[in-house]
């Protein structure tokens, strides 16, 4: 476009700048809001962070600020939030990251905190590929055939895999009993977040966690540990009056973390969160 109109780089930088500020301020305002999802976005490497608060119900960022993923950071959101804006929120979706916690318990105490399902299933991924670690470094030469380079295949859902997977699943399973068993756990676990009341997903956790006995598997310890730590925020997903798409934070996310890639080396905070912001509004 620099080329064809003639003008300089930074002349049609500024001239996006514009039209993305005016798409802000038409169609991006903070109005009423119920559900609010919580994360921080990687600026560049060396742990550089801003905090994102997306609108849930429309499916979009709403603001982006703040030097890191501190306390004070979501402060800064609430702060330009009214009295009634803060009062009408209800529902708040995050990681288990103790800032945004302490920040949405400060300001808005009344309403309920929902860790992100996505995040959890993480945790148990790393617990899996540790015990994948572990057997590798415990079993023989022989047995460690099996267990070399299936990382992302344990790491994957078993009807997500290509035949090639599911065999190469199946020969491991056979070889080592530790992590076949560690496997079915993983597996089974996300069907926690289906149960549509608060006492059928406890009775699920219960026998869940029932079955590692003697199996072992210190990963999957570590992890129920953790998970009952936070239980409260966790099982409240399953309130249905909590009901919200955590599929739509984790597309949100996805959608600003791609956005985020193609804009890689932009120092400018503000151009980068103009960016993303707008890239979830409609066209002028």
């Amino acid at each position: 476009m620099a080329e064809l109109e003639r003008l300089s780089w930074y002349q049609v930088r500024q001239i996006e700048i514009n039209y993305m500020n005016e798409l802000v301020g038409r169609f991006g305002k903070i109005t009423r809001l119920r559900a609010i999802g919580i994360d921080e976005i990687s600026i560049r490497k060396g742990h550089t962070y801003m905090t994102c608060v997306s609108d849930l119900d429309k499916g979009r960022p709403i603001w982006i600020g703040g030097e890191g993923r501190r306390e004070e950071d979501l402060d800064l959101f609430y702060n330009v939030l009214s009295d009634s804006q803060k009062k009408n929120i209800s529902l708040v979706v995050m990681d288990m990251w103790k800032p945004f916690r302490k920040s949405t318990l400060k300001h808005i105490s009344h309403a309920q905190i929902v860790y992100d399902k996505f995040h959890i299933l993480r945790h148990l991924g790393d617990a899996m590929d540790t015990v994948r670690k572990q057997e590798y470094r415990r079993v023989s030469e022989k047995e460690r055939f099996f267990i070399k380079g299936q990382k992302y295949t344990l790491l994957s859902h078993k009807a997500n895999l290509d035949i090639k997977g599911k065999q190469a699943l199946k020969l491991l399973f056979k070889a080592n009993k530790r992590i076949y068993k560690a496997y079915l756990l993983k597996e089974s676990f996300g069907k926690l977040w289906d149960y549509k009341s608060v006492s059928n997903a406890e009775r699920f956790f219960t026998n869940w966690k029932s079955q590692l006995k003697w199996s072992r598997l210190k990963p999957f310890y570590q992890f129920v540990k953790m998970i009952e730590r936070h239980w409260d925020s966790i099982v409240s997903y399953c309130n249905p009056n909590n009901k919200v798409s955590l599929g739509l934070v984790e597309g949100i996310n996805n959608k600003v973390r791609v956005i985020q890639r193609r804009a890689y080396g932009i120092k400018d905070q503000v151009y980068l969160r103009l960016k993303i912001l707008t890239a979830f509004l409609p066209d002028l």
